[in-house]
């Protein structure tokens, strides 16, 4: 399986566990929830689905609303196919939700798992956060020296564009250092109980600690639909 494969299967997984839903539905989801499968096409998301049904993780149901069976039929079309999850399905995406190797903190697979916090564990968040901040510290280190080496042969163009990518990572290092405060923060809460002890906080899906701008809105997207991180596409040496 292909690294984009999988970060599809698994993002599949995740939007069919809020809900079923047929091809169109999901393909829709994929577009505008997740930024990073605007462009891929049904080509792609077909065959995903049919190794996810015959894995066992999905099954296939007939649309529910009468109504569009009847035009399917009229139309001379198959009615659409609704993609359920499985037990099994749940089973297995939970066990991917647990993951926090370094394929986890790369570009795609962190905004794909980023976008599922809210279904995730706090302390495999906090993994996944450090994880993928020591990968961008690593990756502005190689940077800034590979800055150093070439800076005297670069035209000015060139060297702000080296230069922005560098802004580019530097923000997003920024911004996971606020969210993993956040989430230690949240970790360390406690609610007093009724007889006045102190309780821990339910660690999975909390998302109480996210940072906030001046737009009320959090900066870290719990679900699909939410903010996604900083783009960091734009640095121009690995």
């Amino acid at each position: 399986m292909s690294r984009r494969s999988g970060i599809l299967e698994f993002a599949v997984l995740g939007l069919l566990r809020e809900a079923p839903m047929h091809g169109y539905e999901l393909r829709k989801r994929l577009n505008t929830s997740l930024g990073i499968f605007r462009a891929f096409s049904y080509g792609t998301l077909y065959p995903c689905l049919k190794t996810l049904v015959a894995n066992g993780w999905l099954i296939e149901e007939p649309g529910s609303a009468p109504e569009d069976a009847i035009a399917a039929s009229l139309a001379g079309r198959r009615a659409k196919i609704v993609y359920r999850l499985t037990a099994e399905g749940k089973e297995h995406f939970e066990e991917l939700l647990s993951h926090t190797g370094p394929d986890s903190w790369e570009d795609e697979h962190f905004a794909a798992r980023f976008a599922f916090f809210g279904q995730t564990e706090r302390e495999v968040r906090m993994r996944v956060l450090e994880g993928r901040r020591s990968r961008l510290e690593e990756r502005l280190e190689k940077m800034r020296a590979s800055l150093a080496r070439t800076r005297e042969r670069l035209d000015d163009y060139t060297l702000e564009l080296q230069r922005h990518g560098m802004e580019s990572v530097e923000r997003e290092v920024r911004w996971l250092n606020e969210l993993i405060e956040s989430e230690r923060a949240g970790r360390d809460r406690r609610r007093p109980s009724t007889d006045g002890s102190a309780q821990q906080d339910n660690t999975s899906g909390s998302t109480g600690g996210l940072p906030r701008y001046g737009n009320g809105e959090s900066t870290g997207g719990t679900s699909p639909g939410t903010a996604t991180p900083p783009d960091p596409s734009g640095d121009t040496t690995n």
